[in-house]
């Protein structure tokens, strides 16, 4: 409680404030904008698409890229479904049917990345004895697939272009580079993406050409990839693979020949993509060479390359920089690399000699090349991995010819060792696994120990807030422009643009305010579905507002954005906006740009920085989620803890589960995987909650009581009415 004196000249402080208005617009209808007008609001340009600009901006010092460094790599761990990492089972890898070429061998490799999901590759070692463990190297392969046959007319022509010198093994590069780096010593792996080759369980129309809707596949208990079920739990084909490559990893740095501290990792276009990821999250790499997709430019056009919450606020040039300071290299070739020695490469280069390695990190422009791995490129591989992985093998390393192999050696199932099975009914099966491995490793089961319930907590937290992905802002970066004043019957309405300057994003605002000498110093934010008409009803105020009002509370409502005065009907909009593209995947949207539910949480987290700070100096802010506005709220609970004191949610029995659409304004990445509402409002622990919702409550009221009891209230009736009793009684 505030004493008498400050109490008093918080009154003086409003009236002063009230008297500071010259009446403008009459603001009969409530609007701050004149008919026709939009805020002046970045988000209102057209959302970001994968062939944007992805600039990376160097921070000034090593702690704080190390602070960023571990932001992105959560984001890439939620993004691509591995927060927090799930179990590594059993691999029950078979290797078989060995094959023998000058200087290397082939065996073929399938093991179980999941169980009843196979991987399949070929690995090849140095048909040489050693005098211990190997370095190993992983093998991305990217688009065309591993075994790409380039045809006996087309490796002539690329032979005379000067791309490629050998006409047998030229022919398929994605194994002649395996082979040499096994000539050269290592023992490499190359494996499948999804759909390709012998990894057939997805095919490769459904994770490469993914087109439209698929309604057989779209049901709430019985889902494939795409659907708003697999994004509401983060299942995607990037994340399949990205997981496929961890494991990968795992089986080369478990092969006895092996060293596990002498790991690296090349791949280019799709398996470039790999690259980046898997150097962003796995520590195990020491050497990296991802070729063709490290670029400001377009950032990998395929389903298999975008995901949602990926690229939201960084891009491939970045998520490359979360190697450093390890060594690695790319090229800039006539494709979207073609300006990484302007555009993307300065940075890295001011990275790695702020991290005191600016030898690590290299790009060679090859402007005359088009988009490859061919056999050029390849050379500067080989001296990079010679280089940094102590090869000590005298250069240049250039590659011999060998005689491809045969079908024969190639396949992968056999009689010994059938292909697994596939198809549709194969896909729901691998997403309810991998739904029930989440659940079972995120709520299916209640900690035992106080530390076990914090730890449980704190990563549930962690993924919301990469998923909301703003804290409240200071209140020095909000600029209020008052527009105007309006002296009604007992109280006054003020209309205002808030601008949260840093982001470009502005607020309408309206304001409520008891007279000066009855105002308690305490506000109540409304935080309605409908924006800050809500706070009205017919020709006066919405009677709980009134009653707030009556109370002393001082009552803010905005036009969160796609709500009222965003939008040139005054009508909220209730889908989200898409990029334009002709295949209708949430990924080329959610991969890059935010919800319309999280910008709407933002706006939440700048009105909520507006009333706490300096301006207004209120003793206590409060809110209510009301018509819609009850999960937003919730969400915004968890970036705001205290700042709000008392919240009360209203959530009229909604889940993101329910959700039938992607496209729907409601929709949230990852919300289902981690808790949905429940989830979100036992992060509202230990500050006060109401919430009307007798519906999985214990997951609110006990599931992490680490961090002190959950103040839950349910009630029956008129829920605005009996919320706003709870907030008026300061309970």
């Amino acid at each position: 409680m505030l004493c008498c004196d400050v109490r008093n000249r918080l009154v003086l402080l409003a009236a002063v404030v009230a008297g500071m208005w010259a009446a403008q617009v009459p603001a009969a209808d409530h609007q701050v904008l004149a008919a026709g007008q939009q805020p002046d609001d970045v988000r209102l340009q057209p959302p970001k698409d994968l062939n944007g600009y992805f600039p990376f901006h160097v921070p000034a010092t090593p702690a704080q890229w190390q602070q960023r460094r571990a932001e992105l790599r959560q984001r890439v761990l939620v993004a691509t479904g591995l927060w927090p990492w799930p179990e590594r089972t059993p691999l029950n890898a078979v290797i078989h049917g060995k094959v023998k070429r000058d200087g290397f061998t082939m065996e073929k490799v399938f093991f179980e990345s999941v169980p009843g999901h196979f991987v399949t590759g070929m690995l090849f070692r140095p048909d040489s004895p050693s005098d211990g463990p190997r370095p190993g190297i992983l093998c991305p392969h990217g688009h065309g697939g591993r075994l790409q046959d380039v045809g006996p007319q087309r490796i002539l022509e690329q032979i005379e272009r000067g791309e490629e010198f050998l006409e047998q093994s030229g022919r398929m590069p994605k194994l002649a580079r395996c082979a040499q780096l096994a000539r050269m010593g290592c023992v490499a792996f190359i494996y499948d993406m999804l759909g390709y080759a012998d990894s057939q369980q997805i095919s490769y129309e459904v994770a490469h050409r993914y087109r439209s809707p698929r309604p057989e596949l779209e049901g709430p208990e019985d889902w494939g990839f795409f659907g708003v079920q697999a994004e509401l739990r983060l299942h995607s084909i990037m994340s399949v693979q990205t997981w496929n490559s961890v494991r990968a990893l795992d089986f080369l740095a478990g092969l006895p020949d092996v060293d596990p501290n002498r790991l690296a990792v090349t791949g280019n276009s799709g398996g470039g993509t790999q690259t980046i990821l898997l150097g962003a999250i796995d520590d195990r790499p020491i050497v990296a060479y991802p070729n063709g997709m490290v670029s400001t430019a377009m950032q990998g056009g395929c389903t298999c390359e975008n995901c949602s919450l990926l690229r939201i606020g960084t891009g491939n040039v970045e998520l490359a920089a979360l190697f450093a300071p390890k060594p690695q290299a790319m090229t800039a070739v006539n494709d979207w690399t073609r300006d990484m020695m302007s555009k993307g490469y300065p940075e890295l280069k001011r990275l790695y000699a702020m991290l005191g390695a600016p030898d690590n990190v290299d790009c060679v422009e090859m402007l005359h090349m088009p988009h490859n791995f061919n056999a050029v490129t390849r050379q500067l591989m080989y001296s990079w991995m010679n280089r940094h992985l102590g090869l000590g093998l005298e250069e240049p390393i250039t590659e011999t010819d060998w005689p491809l192999f045969t079908k024969e050696e190639t396949a992968m199932w056999t009689d010994e060792y059938p292909a697994p099975p596939g198809g549709i009914e194969y896909e729901r099966r691998l997403l309810r696994q991998l739904d029930e491995r989440d659940r079972a490793l995120l709520f299916d089961h209640r900690p035992a120990t106080p530390e076990q319930r914090t730890a449980y907590a704190a990563a549930v937290r962690a993924a919301w807030e990469t998923i909301i992905d703003r804290d409240v802002p200071e209140s020095g970066d909000i600029q209020r422009t008052k527009v105007w004043k309006e002296e009604r019957s007992g109280y006054l309405e003020f209309g205002d643009l808030i601008r949260l300057t840093s982001a470009g994003e502005q607020l309408p605002v309206i304001s409520l305010y008891p007279t000066a000498r009855s105002w308690n110093s305490e506000v109540v934010l409304w935080i309605d579905g409908q924006g800050k008409t809500g706070l009205f009803s017919g020709d006066g105020l919405h009677p709980d507002v009134q009653r707030l009002l009556q109370a002393g509370y001082a009552v803010v409502g905005a036009d969160l954005f796609g709500q009222g005065e965003f939008t040139t009907n005054r009508q909220t909009l209730t889908e989200n906006r898409l990029v334009d593209n002709p295949r209708t995947y949430a990924g080329y949207t959610y991969t890059y740009n935010h919800t319309l539910f999280v910008r709407r949480v933002h706006d939440i987290l700048t009105l909520t920085a507006w009333v706490t700070g300096d301006e207004h100096r209120p003793r206590a802010v409060h809110a209510v989620g009301v018509r819609g506005g009850g999960p937003l709220l919730a969400a915004a609970r968890v970036m705001t803890g205290g700042r709000l004191d008392r919240v009360a949610v209203i959530t009229d029995g909604f889940r993101f589960r329910s959700l039938k659409r992607w496209q729907d304004a409601r929709f949230v990445p990852g919300a289902v995987k981690y808790g949905d509402l429940p989830a979100l409002l036992s992060l509202s622990a230990p500050h006060p909650l109401w919430v009307n919702d007798k519906n999985e409550l214990p997951l609110v009221t006990g599931a992490w009581e680490a961090s002190g009891p959950v103040t839950v209230t349910t009630a029956a009736g008129d829920a605005v009415a009996a919320a706003v009793d709870w907030i008026a009684a300061g309970l």
